[in-house]
């Protein structure tokens, strides 16, 4: 095998943080040409290893060879110069440059100390080509839809030609379109003699495409697999979380009460049609739709975080202040599809990001009830299973189903929580999560809460909702009851075209 293509080997890498043992012994070998799943639970290890081969992290224990030669990049630099690419679930991108600039950024072409921005967009559009998805060099990257920046994300991985490429979640904010294009790409590159490293908790995908994999269970491997021959979705699942989920969704039915949320013609700038729906209290409603369908865009006007320019918004019959501020007042309340940007209050501890909105409660005469504050948190870190060594663990050191709870906790904490908006409350987190999640969103239904959900995962939406909307370009354009739901008439009713299905 030429050096261009080298076996990547793994052995007993070790990683700990404070209070926390993130991997213990890990170690597996993955062939030139071949993409690799690593699989396991939020908190499992994966990331912290893809860390460690970026160049974020340095092992504390334990070597990776590739070919035979050691490799221990001390900085992402470092990595990126061993041939190494790294594309993150948290994107990372700078929003105020062009997607070219951030394609480029730090290696600008340049002449005599001057850039040449007409070199730097065409080897861009070259990055831009591979990947597909007819996004502009010159466009902003603060223009694009999260799931186009991921997209930007995979295609500075391959500007990189790097020999080995470890793909975080990547199809967590893709669309079906965009997913087929980044699957003929990971075949396209696996026949060049690559390595991909392949995370995702979307089991078909691995079955899709992976060669191998590897699962990771509490900072160790669970098991792996030269080959994915005669492997099953069940074993997989067993070997991440030591246990059977026979449903995952668990759904409950319940008795739905009087209409709790109203919303009647509302519009905005990103929302070209009025749309109407409600929520009766006790029920779970779901909106499904293709990336861009304008789900989240609608829940952002709903909770006042985009400025309405029509219509109304009414909880128990009295009208919603169009602010976050204003929905948050009288219990309306959204957890985002961005858990990093919009989410998570990043430096602070988890305890400070569950009591975050409900501080005011905490405090008298302008001085905070610390005691307080620390019981409410440790009450719902206990209630909601959050995995953190201490209330007081950065919260940016948790995995993203464990900061998911986190946010879910900052609104249960608020006594007036009447309708909880959730936006993919499960990308990116693992099964075994995913389950407690929905557990979560059951428990509050039955006590009379009215919860709306946006999910991209079609099963998801059919397992957890007692109704469903879809969305079809900004538009409301059909409901279905559970009794009446249909997988091809939901997807059907969501693809473009130019009649009602």
């Amino acid at each position: 095998m030429d050096a261009a293509s080298p076996v990547l080997r793994v052995d007993n890498i070790a990683k700990g943080f404070p209070g926390v043992r993130a991997l213990k012994g890990v170690s597996f070998t993955v062939p030139a040409g071949t993409v690799h799943g690593l699989l396991g639970e939020n908190g499992a290890g994966k990331s912290t290893f893809i860390k460690i081969l970026g160049g974020d992290y340095r092992a504390d224990e334990g070597t990776i060879t590739m070919g035979g030669t050691p490799f221990s990049p001390a900085t992402v630099k470092e990595a990126m110069a061993a041939g190494i690419a790294v594309v993150h679930q948290e994107l990372q991108l700078v929003p105020e440059l062009t997607v070219g600039e951030n394609l480029t950024l730090g290696r600008f072409p340049n002449r005599g100390g001057i850039v040449s921005f007409r070199a730097l967009h065409e080897r861009a559009e070259s990055a831009l080509a591979a990947v597909g998805g007819g996004i502009g060099s010159r466009t902003k990257v603060a223009r694009l839809s999260i799931g186009q920046r991921q997209m930007v994300e995979i295609a500075k991985a391959v500007m990189e030609d790097a020999k080995v490429i470890a793909l975080d979640e990547p199809t967590s904010s893709l669309s079906a379109n965009e997913s087929d294009v980044l699957f003929r790409l990971i075949d396209s590159l696996r026949a060049r003699g690559k390595i991909i490293l392949y995370v995702s908790h979307r089991l078909d995908e691995v079955f899709r495409l992976c060669d191998g994999a590897t699962v990771l269970r509490d900072g160790h491997v669970a098991a792996h697999f030269a080959s994915m021959a005669g492997v099953t979705r069940d074993e997989i699942v067993r070997r991440m979380v030591g246990r059977e989920i026979k449903d995952i969704w668990g759904w409950r039915a319940r008795q739905l009460r009087e209409e709790v949320l109203a919303v009647r013609d509302l519009s905005g700038a990103r929302l070209p049609a009025p749309a109407s729906f409600s929520i009766a209290a006790g029920e779970i409603l779901g909106f499904f739709g293709l990336v861009g369908a304008g789900r989240s865009e609608l829940l952002r006007l709903v909770y006042g975080a985009d400025m309405r320019q029509g219509g109304t918004v009414t909880l128990a019959g009295e009208p919603v202040v169009a602010t976050p501020k204003g929905a948050i007042g009288v219990g309306l309340v959204m957890c985002p599809e961005d858990r990093k940007a919009d989410g998570i209050v990043q430096g602070r501890s988890v305890a400070e990001n569950i009591v975050i909105s409900t501080r005011r409660h905490f405090s008298r005469f302008g001085l905070i009830d610390s005691a307080r504050e620390a019981s409410v948190a440790n009450g719902f870190i206990e209630k909601l299973r959050v995995r953190t060594p201490s209330r007081k663990q950065d919260i940016v050191n948790l995995s993203g189903g464990n900061q998911q709870k986190t946010i879910l906790a900052r609104w249960l904490a608020e006594p007036a929580l009447k309708v909880l908006l959730v936006d993919e409350p499960t990308r990116g987190i693992d099964v075994g999560a995913k389950a407690e999640i929905y557990a979560i969103l059951y428990d509050l239904a039955e006590k009379g809460l009215a919860v709306g959900v946006v999910s991209s995962e079609l099963p998801e939406v059919m397992g957890i909702c007692d109704r469903i909307l879809v969305m079809r370009e900004g538009r409301v354009v059909a409901e279905f009851l559970r009794g009446s739901f249909d997988e091809h008439a939901i997807l059907a009713a969501a693809l473009p075209g130019d009649h009602d299905p």
